[in-house]
């Protein structure tokens, strides 16, 4: 005659795991709002400023500083706040690197704004193109099969671009390029105030869970 009750070993070894799995969960969920709020508050604040025209009267030089602060912020919490570290590890590399389907956007509105002259060509052709490159490689991933190498490959090249992207523009905007004070005003300035650092952190989120991937398989 089969057993169908589940002995006390048993019951303990399910209440056991399903309790670390729950933790887990809770864990990684508190991080995912913690992040959105707080993420959520200072986009708010900088888009506000943006409306109000406060980061076109003001050193450009601070605009790009908010934008800075902004990504290293994320970082920060993503190596020091553990729910957040957690929600992260829960996205993977490759759910990091879907998220950077929304660089077409980007590509679009840049290449938009450089055939109104509204942008610099040069910081147009560098960080348009890439980010074109960046966005559609991203979406690839969402349809071909994961492999390190892949994702590795698109972190690294999006990566590059974001250093290119941001490195022209802070070049153009330090020699007081004046169109690059268009950059300031809705909507383009949700790319670099909101888009950038999200960008930014998520690369390095993804390097460090690559080499965590890595050293375990050593």
């Amino acid at each position: 005659m089969s057993r169908t009750n589940p002995s006390v070993d048993e019951i303990d070894a399910y209440a056991i795991y399903t309790h670390h799995e729950s933790a887990a969960d809770r864990s990684a969920r508190r991080g995912g709002w913690m992040l959105a709020i707080g993420f959520a508050v200072y986009a708010a604040v900088a888009v506000g400023l943006s409306a109000a025209g406060v980061y076109a009267s003001i050193d450009p030089r601070l605009f790009a500083l908010t934008v800075v602060a902004a990504m290293v912020s994320l970082v920060a919490a993503y190596f020091t706040i553990p729910a957040i570290r957690t929600f992260v590890e829960r996205l993977g590399p490759r759910g990091l690197a879907t998220f950077h389907v929304w660089r077409i956007a980007a590509a679009v509105a840049f290449l938009y704004y450089g055939s109104q002259g509204w942008l610099p060509a040069t910081f147009v052709n560098l960080a348009g193109w890439g980010d074109m490159l960046a966005g559609v490689l991203a979406a690839v991933l969402i349809f071909v099969p994961a492999t390190r190498l892949r994702i590795t490959g698109f972190h690294l090249i999006g990566f590059a671009d974001f250093i290119v992207a941001v490195g022209t523009g802070l070049s153009l905007q330090l020699v007081a390029d004046p169109l690059m004070a268009n950059i300031a005003y809705l909507p383009i300035a949700l790319i670099p105030l909101v888009g950038v650092p999200l960008s930014g952190a998520s690369h390095i989120a993804a390097f460090h869970l690559l080499w965590k991937q890595r050293q375990s398989t050593v």
